[in-house]
């Protein structure tokens, strides 16, 4: 089992599914991380979108056909992750990525071995339900 962490610095989730550039990967067996790798974002399939700057831009965000094209190259590089953990995302991305069959977690867990562990336990909560 491959799962997925969204980071800015390899050990911390980060707050923004979108913007964050690389995902931590982790493989998993029995149970257990048996190995790690870092896949860096290209900047194509990083969202562009700074709340702070753009009017609107909290309207519907993330669920308009744009963002859902933005969505799926993102998750095209998770193809072979069965598991997405991140800090936050807007409801378009979660629901993109578990459309994808990406089962996909938004905790307050920050530091990355600490939230696969727990997901490995089955005692993840996932803040989006």
């Amino acid at each position: 089992m491959k799962i997925a962490t969204v980071t800015e610095n390899g050990t911390t989730l980060s707050q923004h599914f979108g913007r964050a550039p690389m995902y931590v990967i982790a493989t998993a067996e029995n149970g257990n991380v048996i190995a790690k790798e870092k896949r860096m974002r290209t900047s194509q399939n990083i969202c562009a979108c700074h709340h702070d700057s753009e009017p609107g831009c909290h309207e519907n965000h993330g669920e308009d056909a744009d963002s859902q094209a933005k969505h799926s190259k993102m998750a095209d590089s998770l193809a072979d992750c069965q598991v997405l953990i991140a800090g936050g995302m807007g409801f378009g991305a979660y629901q993109s990525l578990n459309d994808r069959g990406i089962e996909t977690y938004v905790t307050n867990i920050e530091n990355i071995d600490q939230a696969i562990k727990l997901y490995l336990k089955g005692q993840l909560v996932n803040l989006m339900e």
